[in-house]
């Protein structure tokens, strides 16, 4: 063989185009380490996202509100109830869920001690799904007496036998007071890994505000209570810790049954949980629900419950979430004036507790809630505790059992997913203009992708070596959020007008591979981690900020799809290309990609998703985890749209998928 025969045969391609083709640009030829690299390379610093983050989230928080009358926040007040039980709480439930009387069966008393008895009973919260509670009467019950519905907090596998929580049920009902003691979802009784709190993502997915459920888990205990033959309905109260003084704020700030409230160290203002700390006290899910504060804070629940009995606990030390000095001047001296209109300012009260001062229902602030229970009960005002700490019952002596099949709020999300009906995609041309108009505009309402411009494009570093340039940016918008880039070409020639942007759910710095193949092939390339994603959120909880982020009446979807429609326009206007190839690693950045292109086809000539899904409804079936991809579980997205919808709607754009998470399963319609 000829030496001719020999260079002919192993040289590279390129390399004979160049030889053979003298007019032909010689095009970089880049290794994915080298590119890998350079993506590598930290663009934003660690806390500079946060800090803006915060500070974009704080610009979201709504303040305390100044009514000028008694009269106008009693106007206010209504429209404020109705709105958030009508249109947050119950967005997507079952009318007849919401409205449909209680259902308790009672399963038959437990030896108890002298001065009361109790009962074990178990409800429905909704068709299927059953629930727990010990109901603790006084011994010689007769006639009207006052009723306290006691709910959980994060108490673990005790659930309602929780110690703290016995003592101060049996001293209610020795003192002549009705005290259910409801079952809390993810504990005790109802403490299924698939009642994890961040399973009500799964309900937001498919329609149903996860607030709902949480709220019907605890306003059928009221309902008991309400309907009791023994209960007083004017003399009604309610409290609980943490999680279940955030109950406690809930229910009784929407539901004017509820006479006298006492949460203790469940809730605060939004704003000091942003604040505080490195992260921000976070909280489940729940507790920031999707659009519970938007337009509205927590100081806004605390002056619903204008002019009713209201005492706020909290710790001087808690060690979990909301220390009193923290949370007092936006929910307690902000809202007094508001009860001062109704000439009842001492009705709102301030317990502080020092001893032990950190997260806790133990005997300082019991003694505070018997207090104030029994003053406003008009019943002899508790000065101290009834020792019963030889009546504490076992958690096994207090199971009431629940069905083999009973729902959990994943399970629940399934079902009601098998109820979902969609528009059809039309057939036929001529009905695709309508369909896609009216689509566009419902996904718009559920994604919420608020147009964003770049206010500064920050060149962070520049490299020239071995045949490739590069240039890491930082792309702020008007929003004052950023996304992390890298910006790739080959330094000689290639063809122009040819340009990718390329995301992958690890990041860009993943993504080695796929740049360098689009750099070879003569494009611009744009390697981009969008809000979230990425070497800037590697160190946070992403996924709970996404939360607040929805909680506060935004889609984190929709930031990133924002973000990724003013790149791809920056790109485009760089590269001189027409439109702009995307290419996206992982279902997070396939969802984003493909809403892109949904809402502006004539951005992108091409879609490649690889190891994406073929159906949202992967999402509830493997499942796939709040934290593991936090802007998918976006209020309604699985109800209106499935990934072939999206699909449809990017037409004329080229949709490609490879090596899909999930081979078997296809779209659903």
């Amino acid at each position: 063989m000829s030496a001719r025969d020999l260079f002919t045969r192993f040289c590279p391609l390129w390399v004979l185009m160049a030889i053979g083709f003298g007019s032909v640009p010689v095009l970089g030829q880049t290794d994915s380490r080298q590119v890998t690299a350079i993506l590598k390379d930290r663009v934003i610093a660690q806390n500079v996202g946060l800090f803006q983050l915060k500070q974009y989230l704080l610009g979201k928080v709504t303040k305390p509100p100044t009514p000028a009358s008694a009269e106008a926040w009693t106007a206010e007040a209504k429209r404020l109830k109705e709105h958030l039980l009508n249109d947050v709480a119950f967005h997507g439930w079952p009318k007849e869920w919401t409205t449909g009387p209680a259902k308790f069966e009672d399963l038959g008393m437990i030896e108890s001690g002298p001065g009361y008895r109790m009962r074990k009973l178990r409800y429905e919260i909704v068709p299927g799904f059953q629930s727990t509670a010990i109901l603790y009467e006084p011994a010689d019950l007769k006639g009207k007496v006052p009723a306290i519905l006691n709910v959980n907090g994060h108490v673990g596998a005790p659930g309602k036998s929780v110690e703290y929580k016995q003592k101060r049920c049996i001293n209610f009902a020795k003192r002549g007071m009705l005290a259910l003691n409801l079952e809390w979802l993810s504990f005790g009784e109802l403490g299924a890994k698939e009642n994890t709190h961040w399973f009500g993502g799964h309900l937001d997915l498919v329609g149903a505000n996860e607030l709902g459920l949480f709220v019907l888990a605890m306003r059928k205990g009221l309902d008991f209570l309400f309907d009791h033959p023994n209960a007083d309905r004017s003399r009604l109260g309610m409290t609980g810790l943490s999680g279940g003084g955030w109950q406690t704020i809930i229910l009784s700030a929407l539901d004017d049954r509820v006479q006298v409230s006492v949460p203790v160290a469940g809730f605060s203002s939004f704003t000091p949980r942003i604040e505080v700390r490195e992260y921000g006290d976070l909280g489940d899910v729940e507790q920031s629900a999707t659009d519970l504060l938007d337009g509205q804070d927590y100081a806004h629940l605390v002056a619903l419950r204008a002019p009713r009995p209201t005492l706020l606990s909290y710790n001087a030390e808690d060690d979990c979430c909301f220390r009193a000095e923290l949370v007092k001047p936006l929910i307690f001296e902000a809202i007094r004036p508001i009860f001062k209109l109704y000439g009842k300012e001492e009705l709102l009260q301030w317990h502080e507790n020092r001893d032990p001062g950190t997260h806790n229902y133990l005997l300082d602030n019991r003694l505070s809630s018997y207090e104030f229970f029994t003053r406003h009960f008009g019943l002899p005002v508790a000065k101290d505790e009834i020792p019963v700490d030889s009546e504490i019952k076992s958690y096994e002596e207090l199971v009431v059992g629940l069905p083999e099949d009973n729902l959990t709020i994943l399970s629940l999300a399934k079902r009601l997913a098998q109820d979902i009906r969609r528009p059809p995609i039309p057939t036929s041309s001529e009905g695709r203009p309508a369909w896609r108009t009216a689509r566009v505009e419902t996904l718009k309402k559920v994604v919420r992708p608020r147009p964003v411009s770049i206010r500064r494009a920050w060149s962070i570093a520049v490299s020239k070596n071995k045949g490739l340039e590069t240039k890491s940016i930082a792309f702020e918008m008007d929003n004052g959020l950023s996304a992390s880039t890298v910006w790739l070409k080959a330094i000689e020639g290639g063809p122009v007008g040819s340009a990718s942007i390329v995301l992958n759910d690890e990041g860009k710095g993943a993504a080695g591979p796929e740049v360098s193949d689009r750099v070879n092939r003569g494009e611009q390339v744009l390697a981009a981690d969008l809000l979230f994603l990425g070497d800037g959120w590697t160190d946070h909880p992403a996924y709970a900020f996404e939360q607040m982020v929805h909680g506060l009446g935004e889609r984190a979807l929709g930031l990133q799809v924002a973000q990724l429609m003013e790149l791809s326009r920056w790109l485009r206007q760089q590269s001189g290309a027409k439109k702009v190839r995307l290419e996206t690693s992982g279902i997070r950045t396939q969802v984003i990609g493909l809403v892109a292109a949904a809402l502006d086809p004539e951005l992108y000539s091409e879609v490649v998703s690889k190891k994406g899904m073929n159906s949202l409804g992967y999402l509830l079936e493997k499942p796939v985890e709040y934290h593991q991809a936090a802007e998918l579980f976006c209020l309604d997205l699985y109800k209106e749209f499935d990934l072939n919808h999206l699909v449809a709607l990017a037409m004329p754009t080229k949709i490609i998928q490879h090596d899909p998470v999930e081979r078997s399963a296809g779209p659903a319609q």
